[in-house]
């Protein structure tokens, strides 16, 4: 049975100050000659150092192109932030997965219109029948009467 202990609630979903400083030191760690910027090589390295992946080539030209303030490559600051929101995405992503396989009791992959009966009486008793089956056809996208974890919609910055 679901028990609501094994949600977890209040799990760490914001980049903390050693996050950043730990950014930093990659940041100097990867910026090759010192150069004061990191060109698409170089940030691939950061990436898989940081976040244990080698980020797609697509991954890369997005970041670059959101973070880079000058033609050369992607500074410091622009770093930061790019590494910042995509570890934000990162604690969410991994919040929002322990949360569905509490609600995956029966480890299918997968959640019925009765699993989410089920858990929001538990954790939402006082929530009508209306409201839940309303929440279900929000998020199973493809109305086939499941959602899977992989069909959820993430944030933009999950590749």
């Amino acid at each position: 049975m679901f028990a609501v202990s094994s949600v977890p609630y209040g799990t760490r979903t914001e980049v903390t100050d050693s996050d950043r400083r730990k950014f930093a030191e990659v940041f100097k760690k990867c910026d090759e000659n010192d150069k004061g910027y990191l060109n698409t090589e170089d940030l691939k390295v950061a990436v898989m150092m940081l976040f244990g992946y080698k980020p797609s080539k697509r991954e890369v030209e997005s970041m670059m192109s959101a973070a880079q303030q000058n033609t050369t490559g992607m500074s410091l600051d622009g770093f930061l932030k790019s590494m910042s929101t995509k570890k934000a995405a990162q604690l969410w992503y991994d919040e929002a997965r322990q949360i569905f396989t509490a609600f995956d009791m029966r480890y299918r992959g997968f959640l019925t219109l009765d699993d989410f009966k089920t858990a929001f009486r538990l954790i939402l008793p006082h929530f009508s029948e209306r409201m839940v089956i309303e929440a279900f056809r929000e998020v199973d996208q493809d109305s086939d009467g499941l959602v899977s974890y992989k069909t959820l919609s993430w944030p933009s910055t999950m590749e």
